[in-house]
């Protein structure tokens, strides 16, 4: 019989079974912590950070955190808000994200994110970096400008389509999305239908010719903030 783990979260008493990490027995719980990288289906990677947590007082990214007795973990705390907020605005100024006129608008986790978050605009300077587009395959667009290095596209490819169309090239600051054929994506055997073309949170990766076909007013994240959909299994939580 498998021994229920017991443990804090903002001060509720949260129920999981072993092995689940602080993100999975939260959103069980009907919690929401945000996050970018992290993703169903997929393994984790604790890459974006955006669902740090404290965990007896030291942050954790809570996507590879396992769950313990007796742990004492804070997520909405006034400090782990700011050290969210700040992720999320460095996201935004570290790329070229123009939301008014991106396809993704409206279903963009990004800036979903910022709405919850209240974020009109980035404290930090905006670096403006220069970043390739790569518009080669006939069904499907990558646009560096928007991507946030989440990993997605690349676990995806690896784990669930079995094609490793996409990988991390570069170091440092010259890190970027890659694709495995040096005449860029249209030469690799991507297909619109991959799950690496649809777990992208952002508009790095998108379908062409089907752009603001969704009216305003009818896009994924339009009526509801993102998040309702965990908390809404436990009722709704503040924000």
């Amino acid at each position: 019989m498998n021994k229920t783990v017991i443990f804090l979260l903002d001060g509720e008493v949260i129920e999981g079974s072993p092995g689940k990490t602080i993100l999975e027995a939260a959103e069980d719980a009907g919690k929401y912590i945000p996050r970018l990288c992290a993703y169903k289906g997929l393994a984790p990677h604790g890459s974006c950070r955006v669902c740090t947590v404290l965990v007896n007082g030291r942050p954790q990214a809570s996507c590879i955190q396992p769950i313990a007795d007796g742990i004492v973990v804070e997520s909405e705390s006034a400090e782990v808000r700011e050290l969210r907020r700040g992720v999320i605005e460095m996201l935004f100024v570290e790329g070229n994200h123009f939301c008014m006129c991106c396809e993704k608008s409206g279903n963009c986790e990004l800036q979903a994110l910022a709405y919850r978050f209240g974020i009109t605009a980035p404290r930090y300077p905006y670096l403006f970096p220069k970043r390739e587009v790569d518009a080669t395959h006939p069904y499907i667009l990558l646009d560096r400008n928007r991507c946030i290095q989440c990993g997605r596209c690349v676990r995806a490819s690896r784990d669930v389509d079995g094609k490793n169309v996409f990988q991390f090239g570069g170091r440092g600051a010259g890190k970027r999305i890659a694709v495995n054929a040096a005449g860029g994506l249209g030469k690799t055997d991507a297909a619109v239908i991959d799950q690496a073309i649809e777990v992208c949170p952002v508009g790095a990766i998108l379908r062409k010719r089907v752009g603001f076909r969704v009216p305003v007013g009818k896009r994924k994240f339009d009526h509801q903030p993102i998040g309702s959909d965990i908390e809404g299994k436990a009722g709704p939580t503040a924000v």
